[in-house]
């Protein structure tokens, strides 16, 4: 296929996913959408190659690492203070997927499927691509193919689940007329106060898209000679550059080199996510029929190991820390969609439950902050980390 009809394809397949989430809400995601279009479309002769053709593999491919540090940048240090607890219980429930991971998928499957499935489904997107990456590293399509899976099809278990344990806690805040939050004190998000920055250095009248632009792939560029630097002082790799770069991008974020949502201010962002997305799934060019088929078990296996995971330790963090066991559990969960999923499933039951304006309100400003914070921990940080992490042990160890 030519370049232009192939773009052309890959990105209209993209608006109907977009137009089809929006209609239902995010129950039926973008991801979910587009990877039927072209499972599909693979299996009735859809050129296997038309993400490279698009040129778009190329383009995600070199810029995850900026999407990275634009992650980075997103990172509220006051806010997470402010939301310690449901840091901890966030945290908590990844390490929960890792454990039921290696208890369950490892002894049955194969410890490759057990590494390969636990940071996806502790996060998603973005550590799906570095999972796949590192699956077909070692030769193993079927692995990479279950990584893709993954992230499509984990927001039909975590929405509805979600969506129980908020009703409960909503309903629980609503009949003792007070705020049952995580924490006491609770402020609402991204209210932190300007303060000096140390390298502000650039009058406003410059920032322009290129600016912006240019300043992400030079934090970028030192995140990845850091790592490798660290990887060859070492002999082995000590910080993965996907860590680093999220690690930089809260860094110069702090120091003001970097402002918020860098790649919003570069004009950029969702084009650059087109790119990553077309990376994800390019993988499914490979997921022959009797491919999903022997990949079933897994993939049953595999969120249920990662649901229970979440579950026990969320309610385990909520009685250490004396909190609303139903409110910890939505935390935990909201690793299986994040945001915008966390905004939705939010704002969907407080509408539901609440009976005015008022009560609407005391539900959102109690639920909200907490269910933001808890996607940004494990879709942006923890699950990023965790695949950087297991990333390289999964090639070391089974290539």
């Amino acid at each position: 296929m030519d370049s232009f009809s192939a773009l052309t394809f890959v990105l209209g397949s993209f608006a109907i996913g977009d137009i089809i989430a929006t209609k239902t809400k995010s129950v039926v995601s973008m991801l979910f959408t587009v990877s039927v279009i072209f499972l599909i479309g693979f299996w009735f002769g859809l050129p296997v190659t038309i993400f490279e053709d698009s040129q778009l593999l190329g383009v995600g491919s070199l810029t995850i690492v900026m999407l990275l540090t634009h992650l980075g940048t997103m990172l509220d240090i006051n806010e997470l203070k402010v939301q310690w607890k449901t840091v901890i219980i966030a945290v908590s429930s990844i390490f929960g997927v890792f454990i039921f991971m290696m208890l369950l998928v490892g002894p049955f499957l194969g410890f490759e499927y057990a590494f390969v499935a636990a940071p996806p489904l502790a996060g998603g997107v973005i550590a799906g691509l570095q999972m796949g990456e590192a699956a077909t590293q070692i030769g193993n399509e079927n692995l990479s193919i279950l990584a893709t899976l993954l992230v499509v099809i984990q927001g039909f278990v975590g929405y509805p689940l979600a969506s129980i344990c908020l009703k409960k806690e909503a309903k629980h805040i609503l009949s003792n007329k007070h705020q049952t939050t995580i924490q006491e004190g609770l402020s609402p998000l991204n209210t932190k106060e300007d303060k000096e920055k140390l390298l502000d250095f650039i009058p406003e009248k410059y920032h322009t898209s290129n600016v912006h632009l240019a300043k992400n792939a030079l934090v970028s560029m030192i995140a990845i000679g850091l790592s490798a630097a660290l990887t060859q002082l070492a002999g082995t790799t000590i910080i993965d550059k996907n860590i680093m770069a999220l690690l930089m991008g809260v860094v110069f974020c702090e120091l003001g080199f970097l402002e918020k949502n860098n790649l919003n201010k570069g004009n950029s962002f969702g084009f650059l996510m087109a790119a990553i997305t077309a990376v994800i799934i390019s993988s499914l060019s490979k997921a022959t029929p009797t491919v999903i088929v022997n990949l079933l078990p897994a993939i049953i296996l595999s969120l249920f190991a990662a649901t229970i995971g979440i579950l026990i330790f969320s309610s385990l963090s909520a009685k250490f820390l004396k909190v609303s066991r139903w409110m910890a559990m939505a935390i935990g969960i909201s690793a299986l969609f994040g945001f915008p999923g966390t905004y939705i499933v939010t704002n969907e039951v407080s509408t539901a439950v609440a009976r005015n304006s008022e009560e609407k309100e005391l539900l959102m400003d109690t639920m909200l902050p907490q269910m933001l914070v808890a996607g940004f921990i494990t879709v942006s940080i923890g699950s990023v980390i965790l695949a950087g992490i297991l990333a390289p042990i999964l090639v070391s160890q089974f290539s």
